[in-house]
């Protein structure tokens, strides 16, 4: 089995929009529909036939392109059950826990609720992917828009227990703003400055930053980091709970 072709391209302000392809048997996935006019143009350049569409939650940064997309391709097109009522066109509704086939690999759905109410991301064990949509960012995660920090908190611990290989494609271009604020928290995390110099090197040549791993990002996101002892001390919180520095963390970064 060869690996899936993964496309990562900008569009609108600051979304990455993601396809799959398989060149064995042609299948095709975009992650999201964000652009449908700029997705096609990519399905075209590769001469893409767009097989299946993945939608990790209903915000119309994500969900703009749906229809233009189902009209020419008509893909099947795969969403949060708990946000069916909030996304026209799905073909097919998962919940957490549930797996369906694309281009032979095992997905796993996983229900990360926090930045909407029914957010979901995909994970392909084989390929060691993991499609992230809102929920986690290159060293940050999503403003809680739908949920509480205890959803989020908890959407995040499930996906810092993935295999630290696990490469993660976010749904936005956030990683250097997000690292700016990382910085005012975890401010002797060595690994942390020597990764800013490298994103702040990447977006100086107006390259992306992602995909990033799960490994990095437990080194490196405040958010992943919670138990630090010295995030906590920054924070004057050395007794809180996990939750309690994730919510001061989520409060101070809102206000960044």
């Amino acid at each position: 089995m060869t690996r899936l072709m993964i496309d990562q391209f900008s569009c609108r302000q600051d979304n990455f929009g993601v396809i799959l392809h398989d060149p064995l048997t042609g299948e095709t996935a975009s992650i999201d529909a964000p652009d449908g006019t700029v997705i096609a143009k990519r399905l075209e350049e590769g001469s893409w036939r767009l097989t299946h569409l993945l939608m990790t939650h209903h915000h119309p940064d994500h969900v703009e392109g749906v229809a233009a997309l189902a009209e020419t391709w008509s893909p099947e097109i795969i969403g949060p059950a708990a946000e069916k009522a909030r996304i026209a066109g799905l073909t097919r509704t998962v919940s957490d826990g549930d797996t369906f086939e694309f281009a032979g690999r095992s997905v796993t759905v996983i229900t990360t609720p926090g930045h909407t109410a029914g957010h979901i991301c995909f994970y392909i064990p084989d390929e060691d992917l993991l499609f992230a949509g809102d929920t986690l960012f290159a060293l940050g995660c999503g403003r809680l828009f739908e949920g509480s920090p205890e959803d989020m908190f908890g959407s995040l611990s499930r996906l810092g227990k993935l295999p630290d290989q696990t490469r993660v494609y976010c749904g936005h271009e956030y990683t250097q703003s997000n690292g700016r604020f990382a910085v005012t928290v975890d401010p002797d995390n060595q690994a942390l400055a020597e990764r800013m110099k490298e994103i702040d090197d990447l977006r100086a040549k107006g390259l992306p930053t992602l995909p990033t791993t799960i490994g990095f990002e437990k080194r490196t996101n405040p958010f992943l980091r919670t138990g630090d002892p010295s995030i906590r001390k920054h924070l004057g919180m050395e007794a809180a709970s996990d939750v309690e520095v994730f919510a001061e963390l989520r409060r101070r970064k809102d206000r960044f």
